[in-house]
C-alpha cells in the first residue's frame, strides 16, 4: 500500500490532470508513479518535462535503458524496473539474458555497454565525483563527454522517479507486475 496517495485522474489538482490524462492515453494505463507524483503537480510536470528531454540525448534507446535500470536497482526501485523492464523486454526487444545482467548489476556481454552501465554505477555510488579512471575507461569505450553528461542525466531522472517510488512505496501496477 502506497504511504502516499495514488491520485487519479479525476482526484488529482487541476494542473496535474491534463497530463494525468495524456499519460493514460498514451500508455493505456495510468502508471502509479505518476498517481503519486501529481500529489505535487511541479514533481510530475519536471518528470515529464526531463523524461522528454532525457528521449532525445545523446544516449541510444538501449544506452538510456541502461542507465534507467542500472539506477533504478542501484536505489531500490522496484516499481522502476519493472517499468523499465518492460520498455527494454518489450518496446527495444533486448534479450532476456542482456536485461537480467542489468537488473543484477552484472557484467554486459557488449564491452562498450558494459562500460556505459559501469560508469553509470560510478556515478550513482560516487554522487557525481567520479575517479580519473571511470571517465578514461567511458571513453576508451568511444563515450564523449556528451555521454557522460547524459549519464548524469539519465541518473537524474531516475533519481526522481526511484526517490519519490522510495518514499511513497508505489505499489507495481499490475500491468508491470510480470516485468517486475
Amino acid at each position: 500500500m502506497s504511504r502516499l496517495p495514488i491520485q487519479s485522474i479525476e482526484s488529482a489538482h487541476a494542473d496535474a490532470q491534463e497530463r494525468l490524462r495524456t499519460a493514460a492515453k498514451a500508455s493505456g494505463f495510468l502508471p502509479n508513479l505518476l498517481g503519486v507524483l501529481a500529489n505535487a503537480p511541479t514533481a510530475l510536470e519536471t518528470y515529464q518535462v526531463v523524461g522528454a528531454i532525457n528521449g532525445r540525448n545523446s544516449l541510444t534507446p538501449t544506452e538510456r535503458e541502461i542507465v534507467q535500470i542500472t539506477a533504478a536497482t542501484y536505489n531500490g526501485c522496484g516499481f522502476c524496473v519493472a517499468g523499465h523492464t518492460k520498455i527494454a523486454t518489450k518496446k527495444l526487444q533486448l534479450p532476456q539474458a542482456f536485461v537480467d545482467a542489468l537488473r543484477g548489476t552484472r557484467a554486459l556481454d557488449d564491452p562498450k555497454l558494459n562500460a556505459l552501465a559501469q560508469f553509470t554505477l560510478q556515478v550513482l555510488e560516487h554522487k557525481g565525483q567520479v575517479g580519473d579512471e571511470a571517465l578514461a575507461a567511458l571513453r576508451a569505450a568511444g563515450y564523449g563527454d556528451a555521454q557522460a553528461l547524459d549519464v548524469v542525466l539519465g541518473v537524474s531522472l531516475a533519481t526522481l522517479c526511484n526517490y519519490a517510488n522510495n518514499l511513497a512505496r508505489t505499489p507495481i501496477n499490475p500491468e508491470l507486475q510480470a516485468y517486475a
